[in-house]
């Protein structure tokens, strides 16, 4: 989405129309008139700073796009962008490296939102033996990692069920961000070699487990997804923390000896 040729109002119509909302839905929300928001969406009124922002937080705009909406209505862009590595980020980079380190003995890493790898924790290392250079990056998706025929694919034993997961989550956060650059991954994955039994990722399912087979057996890990809860930059609204869970005994004691065993 670009704000070259696009006015501030009618990318405020294009996300009203992503999120499924009318005009009279989005009206009632931001507690405007029908009216008022029309005249914004064609150009007839021209909306203050705080009204922008107040529609973009309806419309749950990411952080990013909000910062272009403003430049489009020729506001200076409100949030800030800085490298993680960026001393102004040094609180937060603390935290994310004390929760990687302390999840050990189990998988967790950080990722932007094209799913890029931003950091990891030594229990991710083991994993990566094997891979083919040409997905180790920089940068290193991890989506392309997981379903790359020479990536993890080989190794995942419920892969239908899986990719279908990865795919479907793809998805979703490509609705609900807009950056086309998810969009191109997600037909990139698309054309990987798919089993012959693809899966679905069923809303039935409670937890959907990554089964991966090794020398000593089938591991299974269940994971989660942690998100900054305030974020006021651009790169932290944009970070996610993905923690590996062993979904049994077996996967537990194996993950525990692995992080024992000397290096490679």
């Amino acid at each position: 989405m670009t704000t070259n040729s696009q006015t501030a109002g009618a990318l405020l119509r294009q996300w009203r129309q992503r999120r499924r909302l009318s005009q009279l839905d989005l009206a009632c929300e931001a507690e405007i008139s029908t009216r008022h928001l029309s005249f914004v969406e064609t150009g007839r009124a021209q909306p203050s700073r705080d009204m922008l922002l107040h529609l973009a937080e309806q419309l749950e705009i990411p952080l990013r796009e909000r910062n272009r909406l403003l430049s489009a209505a020729g506001f200076a862009p409100l949030y800030s962008q800085h490298d993680l590595a960026d001393p102004a980020l040094e609180p937060a980079r603390q935290a994310i490296d004390q929760l990687l380190k302390a999840h050990e003995p189990y998988p967790a890493l950080a990722i932007d939102r094209q799913w890029n790898l931003l950091a990891a924790n030594a229990s991710v290392g083991p994993f990566l033996v094997g891979v083919a250079d040409a997905l180790l990056g920089p940068p290193l998706n991890v989506l392309r990692l997981s379903l790359h025929p020479e990536g993890l694919a080989p190794r995942i034993v419920n892969l239908a069920q899986w990719r279908a997961h990865l795919l479907l989550r793809l998805h979703r956060d490509a609705e609900i961000s807009g950056a086309p650059q998810l969009l191109a991954l997600h037909e990139e994955l698309l054309t990987y070699p798919a089993p012959e039994d693809e899966g679905e990722a069923s809303a039935e399912t409670v937890l959907m487990p990554v089964q991966l087979r090794t020398e000593a057996g089938v591991l299974s890990m269940i994971s989660t997804t942690t998100v900054f809860g305030t974020p006021n930059d651009v790169t932290l609204a944009e970070l996610a923390l993905e923690t590996f869970f062993p979904a049994d005994a077996f996967s537990a004691e194996y993950l525990r000896n692995l992080a024992k065993a000397p290096e490679r």
